[in-house]
């Protein structure tokens, strides 16, 4: 593992915002955390959140978890895992609502993506609503690619494209 300074700050083109990521030594884990939890709540139904879990999340060895302050204010985030080599996921990403359609998004897949890159993973998978155009349009402007469709994915009527990002060999 490499040794980063606890808030170490990466600018975007995202209108000046700042990504960071978060770092299980620093100072304001707990804030960010808390932060990113009430988040969850709002953006996702209960059962596709993961508020309850996520502290426990964040603290298996290949996670990892990026987000977008502005102003001092969590307005994004995106969770990740890497299990192997071989693969990684994106497990969450979301941005408050006001802030949508502003690049943040953006900012953190590619941050997330190059996370991965970093540690040789050949590919990178997600589950995405196929109905939330939004964020498929986003997955595809960045290479991702549809794999398949898994039926009753989120809930018996709320089906999953699972989609995936793939690099060279190097």
């Amino acid at each position: 593992m490499v040794c980063r300074a606890p808030q170490q700050k990466a600018r975007t083109s995202a209108m000046g915002s700042g990504v960071v990521e978060l770092q299980r030594n620093s100072t304001n884990w707990a804030k960010a955390v808390g932060e990113i939890v009430k988040m969850e709540r709002k953006i996702f139904p209960k059962h596709e959140s993961l508020a309850s879990s996520f502290a426990e999340e964040l603290k298996k060895k290949n996670s990892g978890l990026i987000y977008v302050e502005l102003d001092g204010e969590v307005v994004g985030y995106v969770m990740y895992s890497w299990p192997s080599s071989l693969f990684a996921s994106i497990a969450k990403l979301a941005v408050k609502e006001n802030y949508r359609r502003q690049g943040h998004g953006e900012a953190l897949l590619k941050a997330a993506i190059q996370k991965c890159r970093s540690r040789k993973v050949h590919r990178i998978s997600l589950h995405v609503d196929p109905l939330r155009t939004p964020a498929m349009s986003l997955y595809k402007k960045l290479g991702f690619q549809v794999d398949a469709l898994i039926v009753g994915y989120y809930s018996p009527d709320r089906d999953a494209n699972r989609m995936y990002l793939e690099f060279d060999s190097e």
